[in-house]
């Protein structure tokens, strides 16, 4: 499995126009459904096919009564599909209940309690609802509720956020006049709360250094209300290009995107020392967003996330050197694993004693979010209903 999910299954709709919304939805869920519990659906599906996977998905994880779909069964199936649904399947080891690969469930029970592994495990593979960002410079959270309710779409406040609004069962919002004003974006809460943490103000020099497409750039702006200079660095000229028709529809004009060739880029050199607050939304494993990225866990690998480590460290480092005495570096990823977190810090401030650890969640009370995370921001699903986000803030001491 070495290409995203969600765009092989956007090159197989190109190919297959003559499908509907609702194959379109059919075919997605199922996939999806699959990859989430492929290494338990591969272990009772014998032999593994294609089909029986799909059955067994149906059945087991979907729990669609037969009669939905007795008509393209072959014979033998159905008593398969029975005895299949009456296993217990809580005798089964943990990793292959919840579907992940051996490497990456040792990793988790050395760096977490045991008690709270399944519970975390379960919930990154319920699908996620659909989380939106409000852009306070085009309307506001209670507009948004208000038109979605008209919309005869189930909309909610999100729990920590202010500038949340949940859907859930996920609907397709695509062509939606709101995303199109760019008056919302999609953003799990989670991704939200990590622009409080930067907290940027106006007037500021504010720099996304990995900014990817941009929805954390969105927000650090419309927190600055379109005031000041927020630079959105990349070193991907398609990521950075899917940035600017949102810019266009947020109605900021304080973002500047550019494209860097590396972290030492003489581009970044030269704003060493003057930048207030930078985010760094590091590359990382993913693990974290395994509710809407299912087949990270089969294209992640232990080797793959050292290598992901020696970037971190190299990206922390080059940076660091942007923040102004006084300044904020915000280390932010989309992981679980201590080994890119915690530990990226920890390697950090031991080389940069300049820097220290602020308390996360003092911060995120100074804006009215009311966040138990003692220390550094940790979020889970199971716990918080948002992706897995971890993020450190780290003040450079004054001059």
């Amino acid at each position: 499995m070495t290409h995203p999910a969600d765009a092989v299954l956007g090159r197989y709709f190109r190919d297959h126009p003559e499908l509907g919304s609702q194959d379109r939805g059919f075919i997605a869920d199922l996939v999806f459904t699959c990859l989430r519990h492929l290494r338990l659906l591969e272990s009772l599906a014998q032999p593994p096919t294609d089909r029986s996977i799909a059955l067994a998905a149906l059945a087991l994880v979907d729990r669609r009564p037969l009669t939905d779909f007795l008509t393209v069964l072959r014979e033998g199936e159905a008593q398969w599909l029975e005895d299949l649904c009456a296993r217990d399947l809580s005798l089964l080891p943990l990793a292959l209940r919840e579907s992940i690969p051996d490497w990456l469930a040792q990793r988790l029970d050395a760096e977490r309690p045991h008690a709270d592994i399944g519970p975390m495990l379960e919930a990154l593979n319920r699908p996620a609802p659909l989380d939106l960002r409000v852009n306070v410079l085009r309307t506001s959270r209670d507009a948004v509720l208000a038109a979605l309710k008209h919309d005869g779409l189930e909309a909610h406040p999100t729990p920590y956020s202010p500038l949340g609004v949940r859907l859930p069962g996920k609907p397709s919002l695509v062509g939606h006049r709101l995303l199109q004003s760019g008056e919302v974006e999609v953003q799990d809460e989670g991704s939200q709360l990590i622009a409080f943490l930067v907290a940027p103000r106006r007037r500021e020099m504010v720099v996304d250094f990995c900014a990817g497409a941009g929805g954390k750039t969105l927000a650090l702006g419309a927190l600055m209300r379109s005031e000041g200079r927020l630079y959105a660095f990349d070193t991907s000229a398609r990521r950075l290009d899917n940035l600017r028709p949102r810019l266009k529809r947020s109605g900021l004009s304080n973002v500047h995107p550019q494209l860097i060739d590396r972290e030492t880029d003489p581009r970044v050199g030269r704003l060493a020392g003057k930048i207030h607050r930078v985010l760094l939304d590091v590359p990382c494993s993913g693990l974290g967003t395994l509710r809407r990225n299912p087949d990270l866990k089969w294209r992640q690998n232990a080797a793959g996330v050292l290598e992901l480590v020696h970037r971190q460290r190299s990206i922390i480092n080059a940076a660091s050197r942007l923040v102004q005495p006084g300044g904020r570096l915000v280390y932010a990823t989309c992981s679980l694993l201590h080994e890119e977190n915690e530990a990226v810090v920890e390697a950090f401030l031991a080389d940069r004693p300049g820097f220290s650890r602020q308390d996360c969640q003092a911060i995120l009370a100074e804006h009215g979010i009311a966040l138990s995370t003692a220390g550094d921001f940790r979020v889970l699903p199971h716990t918080h209903g948002m992706d897995g986000f971890y993020a450190a803030v780290l003040q450079r001491a004054p001059a």
